[in-house]
């Protein structure tokens, strides 16, 4: 498996400072992460993630006055950055983590989650995962379950070589791991994933990982 950098360089936008300096004293308490930026607004954090480039980016939800954590995430997202986004918020609003996932985030997780916790999901972004709140699990399940009926999506809208892909996907592989997987170029599995998305009209490669989850259970 591919590992993640030795030490994990993470960048925090949020606008609670008290929360800010809880953040980057749980993560300084490992040897793991390294802080290289703060920002207490989503204009701040865009600039200093082009400036930094970090490994993880740690982003509100719901910040006062300018770009709220959507409209960042969508904004960090049409760059090149290769950034893992996580959106770490008070927010237990089914919209929000939908909206969260299908703008891109790699996890989202609640502000209240055990240390220990937080820590092992962190890490797991970094190997290609994606996290949620287990109390939220069920809100995407839902959600995607809903949106399955309304579109008659098929599993017979996919190629062999895209339903190999989305079982990788529903197994938490990253690209660079599918491409290894199928024997394949990394390149490919980006246009594989680019088409069935598009195909089955989702968002992000977490809803389509969910799908094929609910596929094999029916």
């Amino acid at each position: 498996m591919s590992l993640p950098p030795e030490i994990i360089r993470v960048l925090v936008i949020d606008d609670h400072p008290l929360f800010r300096r809880g953040v980057i004293q749980l993560l300084g308490s490992t040897p793991h992460f390294k802080i290289i930026g703060e920002a207490e607004n989503g204009e701040q954090g865009f600039l200093q993630a082009l400036a930094l480039r970090p490994d993880l980016i740690l982003l509100d939800l719901n910040m006062k006055g300018g770009m709220d954590g959507i409209a960042t995430l969508q904004k960090l997202q049409a760059t090149d950055l290769e950034s893992k986004i996580i959106i770490l918020t008070v927010s237990d609003s089914p919209q929000d983590l939908i909206s969260a996932i299908r703008a891109g985030a790699e996890g989202y997780l609640l502000k209240d989650t055990e240390p220990d916790q937080m820590l092992s999901q962190l890490h797991e972004v970094m190997f290609g995962r994606t996290v949620i709140s287990k109390a939220l699990t069920h809100y995407l399940a839902h959600a995607l379950r809903e949106d399955s009926l309304k579109s008659l999506r098929q599993p017979s809208e996919l190629t062999e070589r895209e339903n190999a892909i989305i079982h990788c996907l529903s197994q938490g592989l990253s690209n660079k791991l599918i491409a290894r997987e199928l024997g394949i170029m990394e390149s490919t599995v980006k246009v594989h994933i680019r088409n069935l998305l598009k195909k089955l009209n989702f968002h992000s490669r977490l809803e389509a990982a969910v799908w094929a989850l609910q596929q094999k259970q029916s």
